[in-house]
C-alpha cells in the first residue's frame, strides 16, 4: 500500500483541479443518469441493456460528487472523507456489477468501462485528498 505522497499532494492547485473533475463528473452523472431514469423513452432505449442499480447509484452519487467537489475546493477534511466514501461505494457497486454480469445479467460493455473509469478516478481523488488534507506533516 502506498503510504506517502509527493509534496504536490498538498498543493491547493491540485485539489482545485480534482474538485473541478469531481464537479464535472457529478454534473455529468446527474444529467446522464437523469436522462435514462426520467427522460424520454428514446433515452432509455439508447442506453441499451443498462443495469438499473448502476444507473441509480451513479445518479445519486452525482450529487455526492458535487458536494465532495465543494469540500475539496475549500480544502476540508469532510471533503476528503466524502471522497473516500465515494471511492469505496463505487468500488462496491462495481463488484456487485461484476457479480451481476457473472451470473448472466444483461449489461452494456460501456457500463464496465464507465465503472472502471469512475472507480479509478475516485480512488485517485480519495488518495490525494487523504494525503493532502488529512495527513500530518
Amino acid at each position: 500500500m502506498i503510504t506517502a505522497c509527493p509534496g504536490y499532494c498538498k498543493s491547493p492547485k491540485l485539489l482545485h483541479v480534482l474538485a473541478a473533475v469531481a464537479l464535472i463528473f457529478g454534473a455529468a452523472s446527474v444529467f446522464s443518469g437523469g436522462q435514462v431514469l426520467f427522460g424520454p423513452e428514446e433515452k432509455r432505449l439508447a442506453a441499451g441493456n443498462y443495469v438499473p442499480f448502476v444507473v441509480w447509484f451513479n445518479f445519486v452519487a452525482g450529487f455526492a460528487y458535487m458536494a465532495a467537489a465543494v469540500g475539496l475546493f475549500l480544502r476540508t477534511k469532510w471533503g476528503a472523507y466524502l471522497s473516500q466514501a465515494i471511492a469505496v461505494a463505487t468500488a462496491v457497486i462495481f463488484a456487485v456489477l461484476a457479480v451481476h454480469i457473472s451470473t448472466g445479467g444483461a449489461f452494456e460493455a460501456r457500463t464496465v468501462g464507465a465503472m472502471t473509469l469512475r472507480t479509478g478516478v475516485w480512488l485517485v481523488i480519495a488518495f490525494v485528498a487523504r494525503q493532502g488534507l488529512m495527513r500530518k506533516g
